[in-house]
């Protein structure tokens, strides 16, 4: 099964130095990114890369670009995000490295295996669009929102409130 925004790059195709290549989601993979992470809008996907080979396998480095609109957790109101996100991304083949195999350093990059004879520049895309997502995005309703829906501030807890949603509970 192919992803549903594939960039395949042939290995072959690098050389010693470095190869610039840029990829675009058209408007039916961006639809179908939109389901696949949930997205209200994905108006825009772009990525920059600069490839090279090294001992390991092969390392990109880049720019990835978007216009997105993400449901309010509170009030599931559209929330548009640009995103532009540096990465860098190490390829290497699949079965590689196992995972607890090597430890994470300051400079440790995100790694994706490949099979085959060819990386996919729109999936790397596509996942690091996912890692640059907000995890929690906010409306400017979603205050509102959560206060009607009887949410409090953390800042606001404190013993006495507590006792005094009991006091309310023990009413009823």
């Amino acid at each position: 099964m192919n992803p549903e925004f594939h960039r395949p790059l042939r290995i072959d195709q690098l050389g010693e130095g470095e190869l610039r290549q840029q990829v675009a989601a058209d408007a039916d993979e961006r639809r179908r990114l939109m389901g696949r992470f949930g997205l209200l809008a994905l108006d825009s996907l772009n990525a920059d890369y600069a490839l090279r080979r090294d001992a390991a396998g092969i390392v990109a480095t880049g720019r990835l670009t978007a216009q997105v609109a993400q449901a309010c957790v509170a009030s599931g109101q559209p929330v548009p995000e640009s995103v532009d996100e540096p990465f860098t991304l190490r390829f290497l083949p699949e079965g590689t490295i196992e995972s607890d195999e090597f430890e994470l350093s300051s400079d440790a990059m995100d790694t994706m295996f490949y099979q085959g004879q060819s990386i996919d520049l729109g999936e790397a895309a596509a996942e690091t669009l996912a890692l640059a997502l907000d995890p929690y995005p906010r409306s400017p309703d979603a205050e509102t929102a959560l206060r009607e829906a009887g949410v409090i501030k953390e800042d606001e807890v404190t013993p006495l409130s507590a006792l005094g949603a009991l006091k309310d509970l023990l009413k009823k």
